[in-house]
């Protein structure tokens, strides 16, 4: 049986035929908003080299907070944009530094690959628990030699898997503990995960709580729909947010199916075809893994992020797909019950669980849009 992501490309097939003269307009995928992986590493630049890599990192609702100052020679100056925070479902901006930290990971590599060594010092100027504001994140200065790392060439592989997994394949527990492994070799964080079926059932059970409750909180909710980008034109002009491309969305749009305004309507196909889509994400997973600190201070964050990094590239390496879950860490007071009891299920006392995620095969999926470098240099 088609699930209703295929129920509802079915639905966009027939409807491209009765759209006659639009057939063009719904068969075409974003541009310029995908181009940065092509120039990625194409800089003449070092630093802008190495930056053009770090813009592809996996960051909270595709938001690419980053901002890059090149004014001091063989430095770089990390900034987040405040412009593009998310207050309701991050309240305190755990997240966005996470993505940051994903950020500084990938850009460090990105410059050993060249060859060259990297120093960063956090929060320079210091930081506030509560927010991120206009103070710098990190300055990176480039200098010395470095050694490439192996994980870099997964690097304009990796992906954010966003389609359901395919339950007729267990992941190998020899692949779950090498990954784990790994990460506790590598990171500053305390990596575990469970392929075990009891765990799995209760996790998806978990995860699955959550999404409803972001999806039935209505500010939560909105915070997402508000970053809809619907169908190529859409994406190539705001390449960021929750992009919807390709010919079903497309159609729907086209055909007025698919809209911001729609998808708030919970009656609409919109909504409960969305709702019906990431369910069956949670309900395949073939394993989690999850990622803590024994603190939760904006080092540690940024300590979570590149572990993150290094985590979606080891599953890259494994051929395994991985989507962060992240409504039940989420800070907010409706998300509370579900925020404890993840924390009951997986931390060790006193730590923080910044990360956690579902695991498995998927088919190969696109890249995310991206800005390009060029508008995220102050």
């Amino acid at each position: 049986m088609p699930n209703r992501r295929q129920t509802l490309a079915l639905i966009g097939g027939g409807l491209i035929t009765a759209a006659g003269g639009a057939a063009y307009a719904v068969t075409r995928t974003p541009r310029t908003a995908l181009a940065p992986w092509e120039r990625a590493g194409t800089y003449d630049d070092p630093r802008k080299r190495a930056l053009s890599w770090a813009i592809l990192s996996p960051n909270p609702h595709n938001r690419q907070p980053w901002m890059v100052d090149l004014g001091t020679p063989n430095e770089a100056h990390l900034y987040v944009d405040t412009n593009r925070l998310l207050p309701h479902t991050d309240p305190f901006n755990r997240q966005i530094t996470i993505g940051l930290g994903c950020f500084l990971e990938t850009l460090r590599m990105a410059a050993a690959q060249d060859g060259i060594s990297t120093q960063t010092t956090l929060f320079p100027q210091g930081s506030d628990p509560e927010k991120l504001d206009a103070r710098p994140v990190a300055i990176v200065r480039f200098g010395g030699t470095a050694t490439p790392d192996p994980l870099f060439a997964h690097v304009p592989h990796r992906r954010s898997q966003k389609e359901p997994f395919d339950t007729s394949r267990p992941v190998p527990e020899a692949d779950l503990q090498d990954l784990i492994a790994s990460l506790n070799t590598e990171t500053a964080c305390r990596a575990a995960g469970s392929i075990d079926p009891e765990d799995i059932a209760a996790q998806r059970q978990l995860s699955g709580d959550a999404l409803m409750i972001e999806l039935e909180t209505p500010h939560t909710y909105k915070e997402s729909v508000d970053l809809f980008r619907i169908g190529r034109a859409e994406v190539d002009a705001n390449p960021d947010g929750i992009d919807f491309t390709g010919p079903m969305f497309e159609t729907l749009h086209l055909t007025g199916q698919f809209t911001r305004e729609g998808a708030m309507d919970r009656n609409s196909l919109a909504y409960t075809g969305g709702v019906d889509a990431v369910m069956e994400n949670t309900r395949t997973a073939m394993g989690h893994i999850w990622l803590a600190t024994k603190g939760n201070t904006r080092e540690d964050q940024i300590k979570a992020g590149a572990a993150w990094m290094r985590a979606n590239l080891h599953c890259q390496r494994l051929g395994l797909g991985t989507q962060p879950l992240s409504q039940a860490l989420q800070e907010y007071p409706e998300m509370a019950g579900l925020y404890a009891q993840i924390h009951e299920m997986l931390a060790e006392p006193g730590e923080t669980i910044q990360m956690w995620a579902r695991i498995g095969y998927s088919p190969e999926v696109p890249p995310s849009p991206r800005w390009p470098l060029e508008a995220k240099l102050v």
